[in-house]
């Protein structure tokens, strides 16, 4: 059986974590992306243990060539690509809208939007020109893209324009064989949600706060490896997990 390559993105920690081990234990090998180096050896260490394979590859997803570099190296390495997984996001300041800073929003923007896209972009380049050709893209997106929380117009609105991203390379992939769907995520355990279990918990709409339940950020990685796994005739275009007893259905 061929070996199937997987790129995730801000793979160190919280959901990339998860979804890079899980990757690895249904056998794919897996380039691990994000910042921080030693995150990403942890998580190959992991894997190795457990018989998986992996290649470390430190990159920022708000830098356009270090994402450019990210994928040269999987493709001189491996030679294809079969799986990204477009996880890497950050948040902004929980502030009023009026006193969110012009950086905060950029740095939004430039990490959930545009590295996002030079992402999607990348792997189009490789996927389009392998044989076999095509292959599978997977955004992160968010509840956030349905439901915005107070204070989080940036957030909100880069998982909004992800929603935007995965329809169109949807359809821009669908004569190359490139599946692309999104994954929207409810309180997985990560550091990004830490704040939801601790102090007072979330600012819920009525102005009040509330801890709120989250789910094993493993559960995210079982739903990767499904999507993953289709066969590429088959896409979920977008799938839904969160945590059951978390404020989101019915208004909380």
């Amino acid at each position: 059986m061929p070996e199937k390559i997987a790129l995730v993105t801000g793979a160190g920690t919280g959901v990339g974590r998860a979804a890079a081990r899980a990757l690895m234990k249904a056998g794919y090998t897996v380039v691990l992306a994000g910042r921080r180096k030693e995150k990403l050896d942890e998580v190959a260490a992991e894997g190795a243990r457990e018989g998986g394979k992996s290649l470390v590859v430190p990159a920022d997803i708000a830098d356009p060539q270090s994402i450019a570099a990210l994928f040269a190296t999987t493709k001189r390495t491996f030679g294809r690509l079969d799986v990204l997984f477009n996880n890497a996001g950050v948040g902004a300041p929980a502030v009023p809208l009026e006193d969110l800073p012009f950086d905060k929003w950029k740095a939004a923007v430039d990490t959930n939007v545009t590295g996002t896209f030079l992402c999607i972009q990348e792997a189009f380049r490789i996927m389009k020109a392998q044989t076999p050709r095509g292959g599978r893209i997977i955004n992160n997106g968010s509840l956030a893209a349905y439901t915005p929380r107070p204070f989080t117009i940036a957030y909100t609105a880069t998982k909004h324009a992800i929603t935007g991203l995965t329809k169109s390379a949807s359809l821009d992939g669908r004569p190359y064989d490139i599946a692309c769907g999104q994954i929207d995520i409810g309180n997985a355990v990560s550091p990004l949600t830490e704040r939801m279990a601790t102090g007072d918990g979330m600012l819920q709409p009525g102005g009040h706060k509330l801890i709120e339940p989250r789910m094993e950020a493993e559960d995210v990685g079982a739903a990767i490896v499904y999507m993953a796994g289709l066969p590429l005739s088959a896409n979920v275009l977008f799938m839904t997990v969160m945590a059951t007893k978390m404020p989101y259905v019915g208004r909380g």
